[in-house]
């Protein structure tokens, strides 16, 4: 299929896209990279008519370490984002995701900003700012907003983010010696959409977990955290007891809905997996420090 007519703008100012976006309302769509919008277009599932193009806007492409968050404006890409020595040093779990979005081509042109705007729950980064409880910018005719991770996701592709505001970036806490972080996925195909994923984010002291936060993708209409399930953990030593217990509780917290290709038992399924892997790998990395 072929995209419907729309007109084009190519912006260079934050004001111009706000300005823009006031005018048009929902007959406006933002385009950073295009990983998502333009396959959108092509299918006839989003019809603007008018394209405003931010990409033309350098401010919004920083990484830097503002204290102790790290930010991340909206139009770094994701290679970007993997190629990052702050990432890495800051963000180990970006690091640990960022290899598992699509494939290199498509890593070179779709963002951080597009990627959390468009809230697709089956996508790595709104999963993995959840996890580390992460906050993003926006910016309006009314002034700027900052929402927290779990406030910004909503629904089905739907997001907190008002008509006429543009998302400047995110930012999330840096690393400290006591976490640790994961992230695993499970695709058909690598490159492949994941059936089911999840981001794991742990504060420790010596062996016990202070904090154990799981986010998930790929299993509802957004990403989605267990707090029951990281209660269990709280306080505890990842054994091979505690882990099983804790998984006992996700089997029946997680409520996945069913996709094209697995039905919601076998999600459930995959994400325990995932699950007892990444936490079984955290006991490992902290024993072996303690020793």
């Amino acid at each position: 299929m072929k995209a419907p007519d729309f007109d084009y703008v190519r912006v260079r100012t934050v004001e111009e896209a706000i300005s823009l976006l006031q005018q048009h309302g929902d007959d406006a769509r933002i385009l950073a990279g295009g990983q998502t919008l333009l396959a959108t277009l092509n299918m006839r599932l989003s019809e603007p008519a008018l394209l405003i193009d931010i990409t033309g806007i350098e401010a919004l492409r920083g990484i830097e370490r503002r204290g102790e968050r790290l930010w991340i404006g909206a139009l770094a890409t994701h290679s970007a984002i993997e190629a990052s020595s702050l990432v890495s040093e800051l963000a180990p779990l970006l690091a640990a995701a960022v290899p598992h979005i699509a494939h290199r081509a498509i890593r070179n042109a779709g963002t951080w900003g597009g990627s959390l705007a468009y809230g697709d729950p089956a996508a790595e980064w709104p999963a993995c700012l959840l996890a580390l409880e992460g906050a993003l910018t926006v910016q309006g005719a009314k002034g700027l907003r900052r929402i927290d991770a779990r406030d910004f996701f909503q629904d089905l592709y739907t997001t907190a983010l008002a008509p006429d505001e543009l998302l400047l970036g995110a930012d999330l806490p840096v690393a400290t010696a006591a976490d640790w972080f994961g992230f695993d996925e499970l695709a058909r195909r690598r490159g492949d959409y994941a059936a089911a994923g999840v981001a794991v984010a742990a504060r420790f002291d010596g062996t016990t977990a202070r904090h154990v936060r799981l986010a998930f993708l790929g299993m509802g209409a957004t990403p989605v955290r267990a707090p029951r399930t990281e209660a269990l953990l709280a306080g505890r030593t990842l054994t091979s007891g505690s882990i099983e217990i804790a998984l006992s509780s996700l089997k029946a917290e997680l409520d996945p809905m069913p996709d094209l290709h697995h039905d919601a038992a076998t999600k459930q399924h995959l994400a325990t997996v995932l699950a007892r892997r990444l936490l079984a790998a955290a006991h490992a990395s902290r024993s072996a420090l303690a020793a």
